[in-house]
């Protein structure tokens, strides 16, 4: 089987997207600037590098098969800290650079989805074998945000705009299957089983959280608002995801996370 490094190996996508790898059999390379501890999976290797400065990244792609470069910040540094992945794969002769980016990064005028469209090239322009994935808002990134704005008695719902989430563990199996497999170009994006509208999906959070808030519709204006409000961040035809919101928001509101 293959040795497969994953940037950002203790994320929200990271890792899921480890514990599958192993699974399959693979060597497992986790790097984070928090790596694994504790004697749970003590079968990834873990790095503590960080991207930001690469100290230590050389040691990590030593006889690396296939990286997928999963570390990702909005609040900035990408494009550096994929400037310095992609030199030192380059280096270490890595054969194969998996990246997963967002459905909308070329229609969406976001700060953080230009960012993301601009490694999306550097990749590709890198000389690597490389593979690229794009995916709609993972299930947990919708909760968060809805969390953090039900510490309102008063959420503000933004008028128009509609999302299809898609379970992270589904987008962790799919990026093992890359991973383990030859560079494949930019693949069909993967989007969530259903498209819903941001006012059905923050009630559907806050009754499951058992909570009640005053929901107020917002026009947002601006090019990102529009571009989302067209659909730019979805992708219907590509509806493959299985695991829906609603099921999601389920397995959670059992462990009590819904909550707070």
């Amino acid at each position: 089987m293959a040795t497969i490094l994953v940037t950002g190996g203790t994320g929200t996508l990271g890792r899921p997207l480890v514990h599958r790898l192993l699974d399959d059999g693979h060597d497992v390379r986790s790097l984070s600037r928090h790596p694994h501890t504790g004697r749970e999976r003590p079968r990834p290797h873990s790095y503590a590098v960080d991207l930001r400065d690469g100290t230590g990244l050389p040691e990590a792609l030593a006889g690396v098969d296939a990286i997928v470069h999963c570390a990702s910040s909005p609040t900035g540094g990408d494009m550096e800290a994929a400037g310095r992945l992609v030199q030192a794969a380059k280096a270490a002769r890595v054969p194969h650079l998996v990246y997963v980016s967002i459905v909308g990064v070329d229609r969406v005028p976001l700060r953080y989805y230009r960012t993301k469209l601009a490694v999306e090239r550097l990749i590709e322009d890198s000389g690597l074998g490389w593979t690229v994935l794009r995916t709609t808002q993972f299930h947990d990134l919708v909760l968060r945000l809805i969390k953090a704005g039900a510490r309102s008695p008063v959420l503000p719902v933004p008028s128009g705009v509609r999302v299809q989430p898609v379970e992270v563990r589904e987008v962790a199996a799919r990026l093992a299957e890359l991973a383990s497999g030859p560079p494949a170009g930019r693949v069909p994006d993967l989007g969530g089983p259903e498209v819903v509208g941001a006012r059905d999906l923050v009630r559907a959070t806050l009754e499951a959280g058992g909570r009640r808030r005053l929901l107020v519709p917002v026009w947002l204006p601006g090019k990102s608002a529009a571009a989302l409000r067209r659909g730019g961040n979805l992708a219907p035809e590509r509806a493959e995801g299985r695991r829906s919101y609603g099921e999601f928001l389920g397995e959670r509101a059992g462990g009590g996370v819904v909550e707070g």
